[in-house]
């Protein structure tokens, strides 16, 4: 196996490499340019990975990154009897990867004649009829005209040498040299598409289609003070009208004169007497962002007074702009974020190195989960090792019993006192003993803690608990359905179903006491008093009387910082609150899946075939002609039947296997992998059979 390194060798930026006769020095495009003084050998790095005769066999001291000198001066000699295919001068010492085929070149013309050098396991290499190429679903449109994800300029969507795609989405279009420059900027921790975010898949994908990715930091983080302008805090004082004597660039360290920074951008700031501010209150937000967050307007600009403008030098003037822009920009990009990568984002605060133990025993996993919010060592900030009673340690933080304890923390949630009305649109209930013991804050911490750490989104908040929750506007008034099947819904539904005025009164009478706590009683004069007096239950009932439960459920949805998103991207995160309007389908689950196809020409054609036979078993699982439903294949797969809110990892997968008897052969699973193996079949009835009589089994395994 051939190996990547940097090297510290000296470079001679007269001599040519010994291999492709060139004396540049473009680490970009051929690799680092080593010379090795005491042997006289100047060779670019890739035209050794590249060249098909020589191979790493020392150490990584030894030679040039394991390349023996004995090794580089043999692949010279044989190279140097080889002729290039293209210059058609000697020394080519780069082959097609393909046994039957003899072409061979220097590596700078295999580039040019656009050979595809893969920079992964051997460094194969592939001519123009034998390198491997990409396709485009049928099922796909492409919308034309097309853009360059990465230089913008417009683009032909024809797959070709020049022009390649990401596997993930169908939007992502870009120029070879455009992603090879933005490969080899981002490296390998950076790198990834630019529309859709994905980062494995599409490295991958890469890597197969000859792009380079280095194995290195970012260039950016590779620059000297490159972030220095991150130490500046912003200081300075833009309220209205600035009472400070001292001017409005005056910050004390403590006190009425100390300027405290907006909570969200931290680019706008204010003395505390300046907006009466207490001592202790360290939580201000300025008029933009309040703004943006209650959703009531565009961003405005910051008022200043005519008197501030001219103190404030045109160097100063110039950085407040570029900040404040600079904050715009990034906070719409923040809304364009979806919920999977704004939870990925907070998970990073998590230390996979250290864990907290969670055990579940018979009292469920409610009881589990707030023994260790309340052990007086918990934090947030560390990994959870769960395992049931009975049960061995999971030493994998993301194992099948994380999962399992997320599914069953949130049921046990949404099912219990905490929350009433129908399923998929609870409400918060007032309890007096959970105000008392905490509890509110104890569930905001739990749905936290389980959708960062990867359990499965909510969907059973109703849009007005969501909407109160964001102290956002109701569209709407709340329904009676929203009460569920309660004692007040049933005195509510006499109230609404009064057909004369006596049947009114005797509905009122009947919730009197009800209504003289709420505050909504009146005299009723005629039956349409009678709406007046629902909405006001209503409102009492689902509003206004959770006022505080609602405070500590906030609170405790903060932990890790996620209320503070949720605040700031409200439309995003109301899909993972509140039950979608559509059902999963068979193309959603399709396109969860990656699809690793062989590399063998035969093989592939196989694969193809079962592939289409696996769509079409989903599809009609979809439409009820299966004895399995969406929901249990996700099961088979992954152990869990809804995509969790943080997004699956790694990426669901599917590969197929090949036996020399696969009449008898079984689909198989791998759930910590969330990847499952197709049994190549002669036929779709016999595939079905087989997918059915698996994906059964485990149901009922499950159920027992």
């Amino acid at each position: 196996m051939k190996r990547r390194k940097h090297s510290e060798k000296e470079n001679d930026p007269q001599q040519c490499c010994v291999l492709c006769k060139l004396p540049d020095n473009s680490p970009e495009k051929y690799g680092e340019k080593i010379t090795v003084t005491q042997h006289d050998i100047t060779v670019h790095y890739f035209c050794l990975l590249m060249s098909s005769g020589v191979y790493q066999r020392g150490e990584e001291n030894e030679g040039i990154h394991g390349f023996l000198v004995e090794d580089i001066k043999r692949e010279m000699r044989r190279s140097s009897r080889l002729r290039c295919g293209v210059c058609k001068k000697k020394g080519a010492s780069v082959g097609c990867s393909i046994k039957s085929c003899r072409k061979m070149v220097h590596l700078p013309c295999g580039m040019k004649e656009e050979f595809i050098f893969q920079f992964t396991g051997l460094f194969p290499s592939f001519c123009k009829e034998h390198r491997p190429s990409q396709s485009v679903a049928r099922s796909s449109p492409l919308r034309t005209p097309l853009s360059c994800s990465v230089c913008l300029d417009s683009i032909e969507p024809v797959l070709s040498y020049t022009i390649l795609k990401c596997p993930c989405c169908h939007s992502s279009w870009f120029h070879r040299e455009c992603i090879q420059h933005q490969a080899w900027s981002a490296a390998m921790f950076f790198f990834r598409c630019t529309i859709c975010n994905n980062k494995d898949q599409f490295q991958q994908e890469m890597l197969r289609m000859g792009i380079h990715i280095p194995e290195r930091d970012a260039s950016w983080e590779l620059e000297e003070n490159a972030f220095v302008e991150l130490l500046h805090v912003y200081q300075h004082c833009d309220a209205v009208k600035c009472r400070c004597r001292s001017g409005r660039h005056y910050s004390a360290s403590q006190g009425k004169w100390e300027v405290v920074r907006c909570k969200f951008c931290g680019s706008s700031g204010t003395h505390r007497q300046c907006s009466s501010l207490e001592l202790y209150e360290d939580r201000w937000a300025c008029v933009s962002c309040v703004s943006a967050v209650n959703g009531d307007d565009a961003l405005p600009r910051h008022t200043q007074t005519p008197q501030s403008v001219p103190k404030i030098t045109r160097r100063q003037l110039k950085r407040r702009s570029s900040l404040h822009s600079g904050l715009v920009c990034k906070r719409s990009s923040l809304r364009l974020n979806s919920p999977g990568e704004i939870l990925r984002g907070l998970a990073g605060q998590i230390s996979q190195l250290q864990s907290i133990p969670v055990v579940i025993k018979r009292d469920g996993a409610f009881k589990a989960a707030l023994r260790i919010l309340r052990h007086p060592n918990f934090t947030p900030h560390h990994a959870l090792a769960v395992r049931f009673s009975g049960g061995k340690q999971c030493n994998d933080v993301n194992s099948l019993n994380l999962r399992r304890f997320m599914r069953l923390l949130v049921n046990e949630i949404q099912n219990s006192t905490l929350f009433e009305g129908p399923e998929n649109t609870k409400n918060l209930t007032l309890d007096s003993q959970a105000l008392r013991d905490d509890l509110y804050f104890d569930v905001g911490c739990m749905l936290a803690l389980s959708l960062v750490h990867g359990g499965p989104p909510l969907h059973f908040f109703s849009q007005a608990l969501y909407k109160s929750l964001l102290q956002l506007s109701l569209d709407s008034s709340p329904t009676l359905q929203d009460l569920g099947n309660t004692l007040l819904a049933t005195k509510v539904k006499m109230i609404q179903d009064a057909e004369s005025i006596e049947e009114l009164k005797e509905a009122v009478r009947s919730a009197s006491e009800y209504l003289h706590v709420a505050g909504c009683s009146q005299n009723v004069d005629s039956l349409s008093d009678k709406h007046i007096l629902v909405d006001d239950m209503l409102n009492f009932h689902l509003v206004t009387r959770i006022h505080l439960p609602l405070q500590r459920l906030r609170e405790g949805l903060n932990t890790l910082g996620l209320f503070d998103q949720i605040q700031m991207n409200p439309e995003a995160f109301s899909t993972i609150f509140c039950c979608p309007s559509h059902k999963i389908s068979a193309d959603t689950v399709a396109d969860l899946f990656f699809v690793q196809f062989s590399d063998d020409v035969v093989k592939k054609m196989k694969e193809t075939t079962i592939n289409g036979f696996w769509r079409q078993y989903l599809h009609e699982c979809e439409e009820g002609r299966c004895a399995t439903s969406l929901e249990e294949i996700l099961i088979f797969a992954t152990s869990v039947d809804v995509e969790p809110a943080v997004g699956f990892s790694p990426t669901p997968s599917v590969s197929f296997l090949h036996p020399v008897d696969s009449v008898e052969v079984l689909p198989q699973r791998q759930p910590s992998h969330n990847h499952i193996l197709l049994p190549v079949l002669p036929s779709y009835q016999l595939f079905k059979s087989h997918m059915e009589y698996a994906v059964c089994q485990l149901t009922v395994m499950q159920s027992l």
